[in-house]
């Protein structure tokens, strides 16, 4: 490990001996401009808010297809894979992905157990993304419940500077080292088609298709086609094959103080699950053949979004409406695999259906001040879903269908001070009222203090609450061996965040640009929802608001760059203490530390514009207290320390333009180390077991072409 992290520190040394020699000509003098967080949209360093921002230029550096990938180089966010769906989810500052809200041009998407939260990052691809802002830390007042560990916030493209803009790419990647064109053979393949028109200088259309297909991973099976007389139980996969499709058009109108957005988004995933189980089928004549009993799995998303930002008065008002539905469904049918046609098929079964009414709005600049602005907002969302009991349980005879709609409305205020011209404050406040659960209070305190010219100095607190989902509510699995059972009296998690940064940004005279960034965040959750064992004989599980859960943050950030070099770097060690509960028994609540860094560099050839990408991440140990397995369930309960190892991800991409950058193709490696599984004995999500096993996070090396055309 160490010998790798030597070779990628002198690799980026040796890179930057040759970044200095200069071309103007690639300079781009444009304000980057957030909107996460702020009152309109401003000038990141005037962000009251710290706000990290991932640009369409370093995701197209970076080659990769959706916003898992893109965020899986981010420090503190650990992208957890499911090699069964393909989902892939973010976990901020320890927690899972419940606890953050994901958001697209600041709307929550919808989900399978209600919007914005538990979102599946895979879905979303990364072509018309003009840039990803993270906010981590409590975000209760400014996006309401969920909003715990912080918001991601994708932000599409939504106006282009030319009249025609014509996207077209194509990329063709192995999945480990399986590769071929076939239809029902290896590797992804993906196609992207964006178009923009801008009709006259107040209105633009854009629309744009991405068709992501990945063939599966098979490891150590041996894929569909696969059977024994023996039944040896290596058909199928390890990353199950998955199709997805991604459609948007848009309309927009701008002109002097209002503009109108509205956008509709079709997603269709479809999931091929091959049962490892092959069975000997009787045929007419004494003949015979195998079959296997598999599931396909669909999933199918429209949104529907209209924005306005006007003024009324001197009051600018800004305002979000939104209408979701996701369905997901699944088919059995029943395949000859030597012959490798169906026998029969099922009709399709509803077991998710999701639909969200959603609307925000915020009023602000009442006073027409520069010394104080106020702003106040609401929000509303009406979600209800349906969930077949088969989803929750494994014995549909005892429990219904599960029907819900939850109606919240929420007023938050909040106010931005002016102190002087170094120092801003801004308190705010959000009130939540919900038909399902108790109202809900959360407050904020920011302030922005500029130490220099050069440098700012934010101090953030912030909460937010975090409602049950599904499982936690509403689970059912008795058998003889398992007692699980949700509980509908559980009550919101509440989490409170402090952070500190500060940030430092110089020019020397050489041109070289430094930016030097530190700080620290800790986070408190309160009535932490836990499976917990309440009964030791017969053993019985429930969820309830015992636990407790705090984390520490510490980081800093370096980057450097001119002309045509870059280099970016950060470390950060994340501490977390948590209470586990069994009958009468209290695990240790010991902070236990684990270190990330990261690296990003990229150089440019003058002559030939050539971009050659480095970007590195390593995660250290993590240890966790988990429950010991005891084969006497009434012996009293023991808990260990579990632990999953340390990895490093490393890629690298090579670009090279052609015809005045219309042409672009590029090339590269992921996963250079050859990352696959990593052993763990810690329990992904439920944190009450130790058990001895490995955990899926990659397929391993993978290489890439990528063919890009603009017009």
């Amino acid at each position: 490990m160490k010998k790798r992290v030597l070779s990628i520190l002198a690799l980026s040394a040796i890179t930057s001996i040759y970044a200095q020699e200069k071309d103007s000509a690639n300079q781009k003098n444009i304000s980057e401009v957030v909107i996460t967080g702020q009152y309109m949209q401003q000038s990141i360093n005037k962000s009251i808010y710290k706000v990290e921002v991932i640009d369409a230029e370093m995701i197209k550096n970076m080659a990769v297809t959706t916003a898992a990938e893109v965020l899986n180089q981010n420090l503190n966010i650990q992208i957890a894979p499911d090699a069964g769906d393909g989902s892939s989810r973010a976990n901020i500052m320890g927690l899972g992905y419940e606890y953050t809200k994901i958001l697209i041009d600041n709307i929550p998407v919808v989900t399978d157990r209600g919007s914005g939260n538990q979102m599946d990052l895979s879905k979303l691809n990364v072509n018309n993304i003009e840039r990803i802002e993270v906010v981590k830390g409590a975000m209760g007042v400014e996006y309401g419940s969920n909003a715990v560990t912080g918001v991601i916030n994708i932000i599409t493209k939504k106006n282009y500077s030319k009249k025609v803009n014509v996207n077209l790419s194509l990329q063709e990647e192995t999945v480990g080292k399986d590769y071929d064109w076939f239809k029902k053979g290896n590797g992804r393949h993906i196609q992207s088609l964006n178009l923009g028109y801008k009709i006259n200088p107040n209105w633009t259309v854009t629309a744009d298709i991405n068709h992501n297909d990945f063939q599966g991973y098979k490891g150590k099976l041996k894929g569909y086609k696969h059977f024994s007389e023996g039944n040896d139980g290596l058909r199928g996969y390890e990353w199950l094959p998955k199709d997805l499709l991604i459609t948007n058009a848009a309309v927009r109108y701008a002109k002097n103080n209002t503009s109108l957005f509205y956008k509709v988004n079709f997603l269709r995933e479809n999931i091929n699950s091959r049962n490892k189980v092959v069975q000997e089928f009787p045929l007419t004549g004494g003949n015979r053949t195998y079959v296997a009993d598999d599931t396909d799995f669909f999933t199918n998303r429209w949104i529907h979004q209209f924005n306005i930002q006007t003024k009324l008065g001197r009051i600018n008002y800004l305002g979000d409406f939104s209408y979701q539905t996701q369905k997901r469904e699944n088919q059995d049918y029943r395949f000859d695999v030597p012959n490798r046609t169906e026998i029969s098929r099922a009709e399709k079964n509803t077991y998710y259906d999701s639909k969200v009414l959603y609307s925000r709005g915020m009023f602000s600049n009442f006073l027409d001040s520069e010394k104080i602005n106020f702003q106040l907002g609401y929000e509303l969302d009406r979600t209800s879903g349906f969930a077949t009991a088969a989803t929750l349980t494994n014995n549909t005879a005892n429990v219904d269908n599960i029907n819900r709609a939850i109606f919240s409305y929420a007023n938050f205020i909040s106010a931005e001070w002016k102190v002087s011209d170094d120092l801003s404050l801004r308190p705010g406040y959000r009130l939540a009222l919900s038909d399902r659960f108790n109202s809900q209070n959360n407050y904020s305190l920011t302030a922005r203090y500029s130490t220099s010219e050069k440098s700012d100095l934010r101090a953030v607190f912030g909460s937010s609450n975090r409602f049950p989902t599904y499982e936690e509510l509403y689970s059912y699995t008795v058998d003889s061996n398992h007692d699980i059972r949700g509980n509908e009296n559980l009550k919101p998690e509440t989490g409170y965040s402090v952070g500190l940064f500060w940030d430092y940004k110089t020019k020397s005279t050489n041109n070289w640009n430094f930016d030097v960034s530190v700080s620290g965040m800790y986070l408190d959750v309160q009535d932490r929802i836990q499976n917990v064992i309440i009964s030791n004989s017969p053993l019985r599980f429930t969820y309830l608001n015992i636990n407790k859960y705090n984390s520490l943050i510490f980081g800093g950030n370096f980057s450097a760059k001119k002309d045509n070099f870059s280099l970016n770097a950060g470390v950060s060690v994340m501490g977390i203490s948590q209470e586990l509960i069994a009958g009468n028994v209290t695990s240790p609540d010991d902070y236990n530390f684990y270190t990330e860094a990261n690296l990003a560099t990229t150089y440019t050839l003058p002559q030939t514009k050539t971009l050659f990408a480095l970007y590195y991440k390593y995660t250290g140990v993590m240890k966790q207290f988990v429950q010991e397995t005891n084969a006497d369930i009434s012996a009293p309960a023991n808990f260990i320390l579990g632990e999953m190892g340390d990895f490093n991800m490393l890629n690298f991409t090579v670009s090279q333009p052609f015809f005045n950058n219309h042409f672009e193709v590029a090339a590269g490696v992921k996963n250079i180390f050859d990352v696959s599984s990593l052993r763990n004995t810690i329990i992904q999500g439920d944190a009450h077991n130790a058990t001895v096993g490995d955990s899926n996070l990659f397929y391993g090396r993978s290489y890439f072409v990528r063919l890009n055309y603009n017009f």
